[in-house]
């Protein structure tokens, strides 16, 4: 056991996730999760994941997309939260495109039922060059599949459900290399119980008495998955946690 003791000040707390290597991820292509939870391990006040969030996780959780291919949400999360186009600092697309990456990432929604607001602004707003994408299945009501055809690009990804792996294969057959997912815990749960979830970067607020929903919610059924902490940072009591796969490592515990 080690005790932990606030270090030297991170002068870009970006950095260090700018730093990890994500170019050999172990299926088609890398999946971090990036999530916010109450020290009670709550994931939403009010049904919302914002109420949750401190000014140093709002800002790291924007400028957290500049690592992002394409952000990948949960309809609920959608909905919930208002998503809009992803928008970044000038400096940040100019990273980008050195980088030989489009300046911003598109957003891509996960919905079987496609009960989505197709005039919000993360479909109305979406520049020309990272248009929306919606992730569904072959089971969806093809009358609103034909409207969300519309204003986003359709990938259609299992056959009752969304499948997660075939999900990703489709974002890496489109050069999506690395994918961010913002939940919701759902979502994330599903990616979990397919051994699709290569980082997990959590900020931990310093607040209890949220609503009764975790950060992950697997699948009756779904397997445990082991995962090794790979950096720690904080900023005015909120704790900043990134873990890795332990598969990413080749090994596990006990």
């Amino acid at each position: 056991m080690e005790l932990l003791e606030h270090g030297a000040q991170v002068p870009d707390p970006l950095q260090p996730y700018l730093d990890v290597d994500r170019s050999r991820p172990r299926h088609e292509c890398w999946v971090t999760g990036h999530m916010v939870a109450g020290l009670d391990g709550t994931a939403a006040i009010g049904g919302r994941v914002g109420a949750l969030s401190t000014a140093p996780d709002q800002s790291l959780f924007r400028r957290m997309r500049q690592i992002a291919d394409v952000v990948m949400i949960g309809a609920e999360t959608v909905r919930r939260e208002g998503y809009a186009p992803i928008r970044l600092s000038q400096q940040a697309r100019e990273q980008r495109r050195l980088d030989g990456r489009s300046p911003t990432p598109p957003v891509a929604v996960v919905s079987r039922s496609l009960d989505l607001d197709l005039t919000s602004s993360v479909f109305a707003g979406a520049p020309a060059g990272a248009r929306t994408l919606v992730i569904t299945c072959t089971a969806a009501d093809p009358s609103r599949l034909a409207a969300v055809r519309e204003v986003a690009t359709v990938i259609i990804a299992g056959e009752d459900r969304v499948d997660p792996a075939t999900a990703l294969r489709a974002l890496a057959e489109r050069g999506d290399r690395v994918v961010l997912c913002e939940g919701g815990p759902r979502w994330l749960g599903e990616l979990v119980a397919a051994d699709r979830l290569d980082e997990l970067c959590l900020s931990l607020s310093p607040l209890m008495g949220g609503d009764p929903l975790p950060v992950s919610v697997t699948p009756p059924g779904a397997g445990l998955r082991d995962f090794a902490l790979k950096g720690t940072m904080v900023e005015d009591d909120t704790l900043f946690l990134r873990y890795e796969s332990l598969a990413q490592e080749g090994g596990s515990r006990g």
